[in-house]
């Protein structure tokens, strides 16, 4: 209790909320639905509306506004890769959404499946995440599908049984966008590796909560959402770049066959681009303000961005247990996933949720009323509802980041409260 209070004092929260215009402005929502896209920093914002104001050109042009936007994205390329610790700035490539990728990607794969013909899949994953893996049944692939357990939590033990040198890849979540479960990623890696199968993971939902390294992890393709880091709306993909070198792509005949260029398709939003290299900014000056402000330049770019997420990592879990508490207290909620105050660090600070008598949409509605946004239905991963037994109308879902307070917890509890009639 002690050590959770320290955290909740020492994280800059005031600070931070200064910093999003949003949660500034007269009248708007308190943002409790963040899993489905986080709000901007003025710093992103800034750079997004510099670019289109000076260099809102095609680049490749020898110009210098032209120059500029190649120079952007170069800095952008190199700074998502010290966000994910890539080896390479060349493995990451920017587009459209996390989505994209993932079906950039399998179909590519589909193309090699020789006779590792089998991927798992989820039902805890997005179905993003498993539908574009569903498609390549018309090519031959064999889906087996590794299974949510009872609790909310995808256990690497079941994972086992479903190896074997007919694996082609397994296609997971680092966590879950509906119920926030953390998965062991990098055991993940570690068995697919030793039967020989490659590993897809997307890592949407957990990005803004903490610290990604796909070389600890051991994956072999990461996707993120920009939107959800605090960036504006656009994806980008990681990839081990000895993968994607094999990987055969859609590209047009002056383009080169390596990457990052045989990934990125046409031309993508650069302004978004340089905004997402604003957000990683602004991630490396939390970073220093957790550690006192510091400034005289003795900490790498990713040790500053460790120390942020880190830092915001704690943090949330402060905001976990005490959401957890409110919504636990509530007579007739039902809490999904996991719901142990001691096993608060294997989730992040996504709830979903119903009241017992009340359909989710009308909480949805009621709480917008309010000026609280949260979101209702099936969170796009119909599967996880089939599982939990739940109706077509699905569940509510409370999704936190860092600039959530407890106060904002506290006014959501009682809103829940009078909702659900207590």
């Amino acid at each position: 209790m002690r050590e959770r209070a320290a955290n909740l004092a020492e994280f800059p929260v005031d600070r931070v909320r200064q910093m999003f215009p949003a949660l500034n402005r007269p009248g708007s929502s308190m943002f409790f639905d963040n899993a489905a896209g986080a709000q901007i920093p003025q710093k992103a914002l800034d750079a997004v509306a510099d670019h289109l104001l000076t260099r809102s050109v095609q680049r490749g042009g020898c110009y210098r506004e032209s120059q500029e936007v190649d120079a952007a994205i170069a800095q952008a390329r190199k700074s998502v890769a010290v966000f994910l610790n890539a080896a390479d700035p060349d493995e990451i490539a920017f587009g459209m959404n996390a989505t994209s990728f993932m079906r950039l990607v399998s179909l590519a794969i589909g193309q090699t499946l020789a006779e590792r013909r089998e991927i798992i899949v989820t039902d805890l994953d997005h179905e993003a995440n498993v539908a574009t893996w569903l498609a390549l049944e018309r090519e031959g692939a064999v889906i087996r599908w590794w299974n949510v357990a009872d609790d909310g939590t995808l256990r690497v033990a079941d994972l086992e049984p479903l190896l074997s040198s007919r694996t082609r890849l397994v296609a997971c979540t680092v966590a879950s966008n509906a119920l926030g479960t953390i998965i062991d990623v990098a055991e993940v890696a570690r068995r697919a590796h030793a039967a020989g199968a490659e590993v897809f993971l997307d890592a949407v939902q957990y990005a803004p909560h903490g610290p990604i390294d796909v070389r600890a992890w051991g994956c072999d393709y990461l996707v993120c959402s920009g939107y959800k880091i605090f960036a504006p709306h656009m994806g980008f993909l990681w990839g081990r770049r000895a993968a994607l070198e094999a990987l055969p792509t859609f590209r047009e005949d002056f383009i080169p066959n390596t990457p990052p260029s045989k990934i990125e398709v046409g031309t993508f939003v650069y302004e978004n681009v340089v905004g997402m290299n604003a957000a990683i900014e602004y991630l490396a000056e939390l970073g220093d303000l957790c550690d006192g402000d510091r400034k005289d330049g003795s900490s790498s770019h990713r040790q500053r961005l460790v120390r942020a997420m880190e830092a915001i990592c704690q943090y949330e879990r402060c905001l976990s247990g005490a959401l957890l508490a409110g919504i636990g207290a509530i007579k007739g909620a039902t809490v999904y996933g996991i719901q142990d105050p001691k096993a608060i660090a294997q989730r992040l600070p996504t709830f979903l949720f119903n009241l017992a008598g009340v359909p989710p949409a009308t909480v949805a509605a009621r709480l917008a009323a309010k000026g609280i946004a949260v979101r209702d239905g099936n969170m796009y991963s119909p599967r996880l509802m089939k599982r939990l037994v739940l109706s077509e109308g699905g569940a509510v879902r409370a999704s936190l980041v860092h600039y959530n307070t407890q106060d904002e917890i506290r006014r959501f509890v009682n809103a829940l409260e009078e909702i659900a009639g207590n």
